[in-house]
């Protein structure tokens, strides 16, 4: 039986373009966050040997094969994995409750607005992470509470895809937004590149701002720009987009009861919509292979492949260029053969390159055509699966279920950081952590197999 939202909780989008638009910038914004802290830019800094005992550096004397140096660069590359696991934990823990808390209470765009907020003042402590060894968990420890507050933030914005779409675009809008966020990362990671990173004359200064490089400050005040560019785009979406009026009707319980109304939901999700329950289960598996794609890819460049900070950047230019396309094709597709299809396709795609990946020895070409043939798949991965939940979540529940959306891709979030560490630490080896992405991204697969869309309806 379909349960009625009470009077007032639904809200009713219109044809008007412009709160689209203002959504989708959050999304062009976010890259400040996710290719710039966790893919390209900090997560390669952290990754680099800059924070590596001077010692072990000097022995190497240049032999970037040196197998201490390739130990100690692999161990900084697992405390970042490990600092990221423990932030799924919270957000597991959490990100439900937050969203169940949000629905009704005509608050959407204030829990938005305070979270990108805590991003953004995570991002910006960032300048003070020194190059150096001593300053490692405090970087990891940044971009670990980054990641918590951009999830809770991410629950909210996912759930304003009902507020700006209609059934019948819904995908395209998933994709738009997707797409925006990708041609975002390649206009920010240009600027970053010729302000603050491409040395010009002089290999002691990046940028046409010539930042010393000493200490890696002109990565730490990239970042902090990053920061301000975040927080600029954010605003649009909390002016424009309307909000959802407030349930009278609601209930409102305290933070743990709050828990057991999460029991109730997933127990009534188990009787009356397994199908939805079954989604988030494999999408939970599959969207943590893709987030280890995310934040281990450039690490992988740097340390496997030998990419330098700039070549890094270059690449990851290109390969949001081909995401952004990807993506917003694949939100037309997903409008017409349906999310599954789109996701199913991807994932088969993500996995046989990622196989490939792990025997192309240590060719940079090789990366270039393989890696931009990842960023083409793993856009429409995610589009499709926010498209998914967004048609089956009921009117007014959408902060409460995108929360569960959170909640059960963090439940797993331990798993690509982990099998990454733990490969990568068996072996010494950085390149054999891909295994156990391809791993994760297989199992998602044959997880998502049985989840049919037909009557997919949550009650």
């Amino acid at each position: 039986m379909t349960v009625t939202p009470p009077p007032g909780a639904i809200f009713t989008p219109t044809s008007d373009r412009r709160p689209v638009l203002a959504w989708a910038l959050w999304d062009w914004g976010s890259a400040a966050f996710n290719a710039v802290v966790t893919t390209f830019v900090f997560s390669t800094y952290l990754a680099s040997e800059l924070f590596v005992d001077p010692a072990v550096v000097a022995a190497a004397n240049g032999d970037d094969t040196d197998p201490a140096l390739v130990r100690a660069l692999a161990e900084n590359a697992s405390v970042v994995g490990v600092a990221l696991m423990v932030a799924g934990i919270v957000v597991a823990l959490v990100a439900p409750v937050l969203g169940q808390r949000s629905d009704g209470t005509g608050r959407r765009k204030l829990w938005l607005g305070v979270n990108t907020a805590l991003v953004v003042l995570a991002m910006a402590a960032m300048v003070f992470v020194e190059g150096t060894p001593e300053y490692l968990v405090l970087g990891a420890t940044l971009i670990a509470v980054g990641n918590v507050f951009f999830e809770f933030a991410s629950v909210n914005y996912y759930a304003m895809l009902t507020q700006v779409s209609t059934r019948e675009n819904i995908g395209r809008v998933s994709g738009f937004g997707w797409g925006m966020g990708y041609v975002g990362g390649i206009v920010l990671l240009l600027l970053l590149l010729v302000l603050f990173i491409q040395s010009f004359g002089n290999p002691d200064a990046g940028g046409l701002l010539a930042v010393s490089k000493e200490g890696g400050l002109n990565i730490r005040l990239a970042v902090l720009a990053s920061a301000i560019w975040f927080a600029v785009f954010a605003i649009p979406v909390l002016l424009r987009v309307p909000e959802i009026p407030a349930q009278r009707r609601q209930v409102r319980v305290g933070f743990f009861r709050s828990y057991v109304v999460l029991w109730g939901t997933l127990r009534s999700l188990w009787r009356d919509s397994r199908q939805v329950l079954l989604f988030l289960v494999a999408s939970a598996v599959f969207r943590d292979g893709l987030a280890g794609v995310f934040t281990f890819g450039a690490i992988i460049a740097a340390q496997v492949f030998g990419f330098s900070s700039t070549e890094v950047l270059y690449f990851a230019v290109a390969a949001n260029l081909v995401a952004g396309v990807s993506v917003m094709l694949a939100g037309r597709l997903d409008d017409r053969f349906g999310p599954k299809h789109v996701i199913l396709v991807s994932l088969a795609g993500l996995i046989v390159l990622g196989t490939v990946m792990l025997v192309i020895g240590t060719s940079q070409v090789g990366f270039w055509i393989v890696g931009l043939g990842l960023g083409a798949f793993v856009g429409p991965v995610q589009s499709a699966s926010r498209s998914y939940l967004a048609r089956v979540a009921p009117a007014g529940r959408e902060g409460e279920i995108f929360g569960l959306y959170a909640t059960t891709g963090r439940a797993v979030s331990f798993l690509a950081p982990g099998l990454f560490a733990l490969f990568v630490g068996l072996t010494g080896d950085t390149r054999l952590g891909i295994l156990g992405i391809v791993l994760i991204l297989a199992a998602g697969l044959l997880l998502m197999l049985p989840v049919k869309t037909k009557g997919a309806v949550i009650s």
